[in-house]
């Protein structure tokens, strides 16, 4: 697998496919989301695992990963619904299409290896293409406009936050002088100028740069804005028995998972002493994964990226209110430009 030449659909291997199919109960008939389709191989197998009768609403915030999955979806069928948008207005969109409460839920977080294997979208620390990183290339911010707009603070805590990186402030400083001297505009360049920030002898396990362009990755896409949110409101489209399946990709967003799910599992939240906890111990749901699954050895080493996934699942057990199938609005507000695409 390289970072240059052409892409072919064996090159994206969906992560933990079994566990998926596995926990979401893919059953024929059933009504599911795959919220985060990327390059639809996720969808295809829920497709094939729902037939005869089922029905998959698709999202995707990245419109050339969404058309590469839509030709392939198509070509196994139909009975399935795409729709150009982040998946934070997953609430708005199943209001708007008035469906009964769904089966299952599906988000897998984090960059497609389209977008990986593409050097021009500027994810790569490895290639010397213009620095972008967005899913969304019709947003207007690019990593390069933050990396040469952002205060020298900013850009530390951002990256700190992030990227967990603990020579934050260092890089931040390092970029700021490089910048002046001309703009930062390049993933090598960028990188270059992270590695010459470190003062660190001898063999190291991941590249200096790979934090930084992580913390920048999130920053740009807004990845952690709203996710709690966004689990709770797509919890109450859930039928009762109706599961959501999370995997994340670093540590930030598996932990806000952990979170959310606790949450709606009743449990605490807080760490507070048992008689200080004001958390609302309500159950509404079941938590299936009390420690995230991962993937195995032999899976790895055929696709290295799922080296870092986690996945959690919870199970809705409560009976829908009034709010199941009209769930809260998104917290994002509006859709966007949906491109609503109908598998015929």
């Amino acid at each position: 697998m390289t970072l240059h030449g052409e892409h072919t659909e064996t090159e994206h291997l969906p992560v933990m496919r079994r566990e998926v199919y596995d926990l979401l109960r893919c059953r024929p008939g059933g009504l599911y989301v795959d919220a985060t389709v990327g390059l639809g191989g996720h969808s295809l197998g829920i497709l094939e695992r729902i037939r005869p009768g089922g029905r998959l609403i698709g999202i995707d915030r990245d419109a050339e990963s969404l058309e590469k999955a839509s030709l392939r979806l198509a070509a196994s069928g139909s009975g399935f619904r795409l729709f150009h948008d982040n998946y934070k207005n997953l609430p708005l969109i199943l209001n708007n299409l008035a469906l009964p409460p769904v089966d299952g839920i599906l988000l897998d977080l984090g960059v497609n290896s389209y977008q990986l294997l593409s050097p021009e979208r500027g994810f790569s620390f490895q290639s010397d293409e213009m620095l972008d990183m967005r899913m969304d290339r019709t947003q207007r911010w690019t990593a390069a406009d933050l990396v040469n707009n952002l205060s020298e603070t900013e850009l530390a805590d951002i990256i700190y936050r992030y990227g967990e990186e603990r020579h934050s402030r260092r890089i931040a400083a390092a970029i700021v002088r490089e910048r002046k001297r001309a703009p930062i505009t390049r993933c090598l360049q960028l990188a270059a100028v992270v590695s010459r920030s470190f003062r660190v002898r001898g063999h190291q396990s991941i590249h200096p740069a790979t934090r930084t362009f992580q913390a920048l990755r999130i920053a740009v896409n807004e990845e952690l804005e709203g996710l709690e949110e966004l689990l709770t409101d797509a919890f109450g489209f859930l039928s009762p028995g109706g599961r959501i399946v999370v995997i994340a990709f670093h540590s930030l967003e598996d932990r806000i998972v952990k979170r959310a799910f606790r949450r709606l599992a009743g449990q605490c939240v807080c760490d507070a002493a048992p008689e200080l906890c004001t958390c609302p111990r309500t159950a509404r749901g079941r938590i299936l994964t009390p420690r995230p699954l991962t993937p195995g050895e032999e899976e790895v080493q055929t696709n290295p990226r799922a080296r870092s996934a986690r996945l959690r699942a919870l199970e809705r057990t409560e009976t829908p209110g009034p709010e199941a199938g009209a769930g809260d609005a998104s917290p994002d507000g509006e859709p966007g430009d949906h491109d609503d695409r109908l598998g015929s």
